[in-house]
Order: structure tokens, then sequence, then C-alpha cells
């Protein structure tokens, strides 16, 4: 019998690529992968018009997806983990020095105020260096992926030119969401390092992206949640010892967090609601207290029943 075939948007990157060789396959369904580039138009696509079975997507977008009524559950796959305070920059032409300079000062936001990276970019401001998100105001560059988001009153949007111009002339002191260019540096001195040192005292590794399933495919399909985890999980556990042994080349900007990563914990990418609920329930703290959400979502709600328990 002929599997069944799920479209799917997942990027091509280390812990899925025996998955998109197909080196990994699953007992009843077959993936059909898209490409979109770059990657973030598809969480819009797929938020506003559920445009294919399964995607990858950022985990702020589908918390706010999600209190907008968006028919998309997701599975504990979390694809895409990374250090956020190399994440923000300050301008070579302005005064911010650090960030406690930020308070009532306007600073760009890459894309939308929701983006994930935003999300914990503030959330280190504010949980490291004392910095309230509300007493700075957040220019936007770009769009929201969840069309019916209401910001709140201390979000704004650029009315022209760039990010990258708004910095290198010092209109704006610091951006979020943008790597270190001519015009401008990152705010915190040696980011990386203080990712891993935020690691491993207070146990700071931010989740990006997981993966996402339309309800009316779970609904017609209740044995693809668990298919589709345990293909994710497989090709990851190949990552992850390929990691391990060496055996990874040219190594990319993830591959190290990752290594900073093994440094603490036997799996730098665990899969399930239970290895992660203290890092998921910081990022809801933060999405409340940005205004991303009204109020704190049910974080095992979230996720498909069929896999809520499950780890790989």
């Amino acid at each position: 019998m002929p599997k069944t075939k799920l479209t799917c948007v997942t990027r091509a990157q280390g812990n899925n690529r025996a998955l998109r060789d197909f080196e990994i396959g699953m007992p009843d369904f077959e993936f059909a992968f898209e490409e979109v580039n770059p990657l973030p138009k598809a969480f819009r696509r797929m938020v506003r018009d559920g445009a294919w079975d399964v995607s990858e997507m950022a985990l702020a977008t589908y918390i706010c997806a999600r209190a907008h009524g968006s028919k998309l559950t997701a599975l504990p796959i979390f694809l895409v983990r990374d250090f956020h305070h190399k994440s923000m920059v300050r301008s070579l032409a302005g005064d911010v020095a650090g960030p406690t300079d930020l308070p009532g000062r306007e600073v760009g936001v890459n894309r939308g105020y929701t983006v994930t990276t935003g999300v914990w970019a503030r959330a280190i401001l504010a949980d490291e260096y004392g910095v309230d998100p509300g007493d700075v105001t957040w220019m936007r560059s770009g769009e929201e992926h969840v069309a019916g988001y209401v910001p709140p009153a201390n979000v704004g949007d650029l009315e022209s030119g760039t990010l990258e111009e708004h910095l290198a002339d010092g209109r704006l002191g610091a951006a979020v969401g943008l790597a270190e260019s001519s015009g401008c540096v990152p705010l915190i001195e040696d980011a990386f390092g203080a990712g891993v040192t935020a690691l491993k005292g207070r146990g700071l590794y931010p989740i990006n992206h997981l993966v996402v399933v339309r309800d009316d495919v779970l609904k017609t399909y209740p044995e693809v949640a668990v298919q589709v985890f345990d293909a994710f999980a497989a090709s990851k556990r190949i990552y992850v010892n390929n990691l391990k042994t060496g055996r990874i080349g040219a190594l990319s900007p993830l591959d190290k967090v990752h290594l900073a990563a093994l440094e603490v914990m036997d799996d730098p990418l665990p899969y399930g609601v239970a290895p992660n609920l203290a890092v998921l329930e910081m990022l809801m703290d933060h999405a409340v207290a940005q205004g991303i959400v009204g109020v704190a979502q049910d974080i095992a709600g979230m996720f498909a029943p069929a896999v809520r328990e499950i780890t790989g």
C-alpha cells in the first residue's frame, strides 16, 4: 500500500539532514519537502493559510497564533536552539554603551515584535540587566506573522529606511535580531561566553523553533503525531552521535552551540515536553510580560495529546 504524502517545510540542517535525505522514514507516511527561503516566510503562510501539512515554526509565533485561534497544534520537536546574548547590537554612531542604557530609547526590532529571537533577547535584558521591556520603545522593521495581533503601546514601526540605515546614522541606538556589521557591534561583550554562562548558571537554553501540524491532518490521521515525532527524533540522534564522535567537518554556529550544551547535558537537542518544561515556562512567562499573549497558556495543552508524554 502506498504511503500517504505529507507536505512539509523544514530547514536542511544537522539534526534534520538524515530526514531530508530520506535516510529516515515513517511506517505510513512520506514527506514531500518544499523549500521556502527565507524560512520565516513559511511561518506566516502556515499561520495565515495552513499552507502545508507539517511545518517548522518559531515558538513565539506558534504561541501567538494559538492565542488567536489558529488551527495548528505543535509537536515537541525543538529543532533550533541558540544563545541570544549575541542577538542584540548597538550603533557605533550612537551613545548606547550597554544594556542599561536602553530604557527611554527607541530600539529596532528585526521584522515583527513577536519574533522569537526578540522575545528571548528582551528576556535576557530583563532577567540579567534589569531592563524592563516596557521602558523601551521597540521599532519594528516588518509586519507580524499573526495578522490579528495588536502590539503593546510601546511598539512602533519604522516609517522609512532599514534598521541597518537607522543604526548606521545613530537614529537608533541599538537593535534586536541583527548580526554585527560595519555600523554596529554586539551590545553584550563576549556574547557567546555570556550565553554559555547563562546556560550553566540558570539553565537558559532558548528554544527557537518547533514543529506544527494542521489540526485537520491530526484529525484525519491520528497516528501522524507519533510517526512524525519518531522520524524527527531518529534523524536528530544520528546528528548528535556524529557531533559527539567528531564526524562533523566544518562546524556551523549552531553546531558550536550544541557542543557547548553537551558540556552540561547528554543530548543538546532533547525532544519532548518534560525535558524542556522549564525553558518553555520561562518563554511563556516572558511572552505574557512582553504582551505577546494576554494570559499564559497551558504548556502541555500546546502539544498534540499523543506526544505529550514521549521523549526522543
